[in-house]
């Protein structure tokens, strides 16, 4: 890669990737064919936002103990507007 890219932006790059059979039937009963890869990019950076967010929530833990649960509603209204 020439540039760094954050999760959604940059072209679109092909993959290979291979799903349960049950999957694909899932996919192709409920998403249109021309937006399977729309569909299928959100997914993945929803995924990969959640892991972000767990790993920086447990590294915040080791380091300065459990969050109370009030901050938690915050942590959580700011990662739904953070432009990755």
């Amino acid at each position: 890669m020439s540039e760094d890219y954050r999760i959604g932006e940059g072209p679109a790059t092909p993959i290979s990737a291979s799903l349960p059979e049950g999957t694909v039937e899932a996919l192709r009963r409920r998403i249109a064919a021309n937006e399977l890869s729309s569909f299928i990019a959100a997914a993945v950076e929803r995924e990969l936002r959640g892991q972000v967010m767990d790993e920086y929530l447990a590294d915040y833990e080791r380091r300065k103990g459990p969050i109370p649960e009030y901050q938690w509603e915050q942590a959580r209204e700011f990662f739904d507007r953070m432009t990755w």
